[in-house]
């Protein structure tokens, strides 16, 4: 005998299982309640997420000379920032925005370059002369939320082409996969 027969022989009195009817769900009004809650649920945990600090600050005056350098950056790599010989792979500008909106960008936008693997960024905040304030408020902002994010390595006054004491250079942490393209790129060097 095959193995077909002897499967057709075995299944012989073998009768389909019954499908029963899968639950109909009904959409009504009070899903869209539930779809307003999700979204307000998650504008809250994206809002949570973001922990730079809005609380009132001492303004810096406008020329004031912005500068920041997280222990290990070498003085060489940082010296060539403020040079600004590396190119700058994003740029955000803040003239015109209030304190919460430039805190929300500044956030996402470091967020969005460390997801990029960019290394050089630069923020434009303006140097504050026009605001009617007794300093540079979204400067003074600026100098104290890259110091809060992990990812800011260091920061530095752009050159006056790049807009001066009205703009910073910001240094990001390498991402793993960069440092693994170094240290391939050093293994290939030493093996010639």
């Amino acid at each position: 005998m095959s193995d077909d027969e002897l499967f057709a022989e075995e299944m012989a009195g073998v009768k389909p299982l019954v499908v029963e009817q899968r639950v109909a769900i009904r959409k009504d009004s009070s899903s869209e309640v539930n779809i307003a809650a999700r979204r307000a649920a998650a504008t809250a945990a994206s809002e949570a997420r973001n922990f730079l600090s809005s609380s009132d600050i001492e303004l810096l005056d406008p020329y004031y000379v912005l500068e920041f350098r997280r222990e290990g950056v070498q003085h060489g790599v940082f010296r060539r920032l403020k040079q600004g010989k590396y190119a700058i792979e994003a740029r955000l500008d803040l003239h015109k925005m209030t304190i919460e909106q430039a805190r929300l960008q500044v956030f996402e936008f470091i967020r969005e370059a460390m997801k990029a693997d960019l290394r050089t960024v630069m923020i434009v905040h303006g140097r504050g002369h026009h605001n009617g304030s007794k300093g540079a408020v979204l400067k003074s902002y600026v100098n104290r939320w890259l110091p809060e994010m992990d990812e800011v390595q260091g920061f530095c006054i752009a050159q006056i082409q790049h807009g001066g004491a009205g703009a910073v250079y910001i240094m990001l942490r390498k991402s793993e996969n960069k440092k693994q393209e170094n240290r391939d790129r050093l293994a290939r060097g030493r093996s010639l």
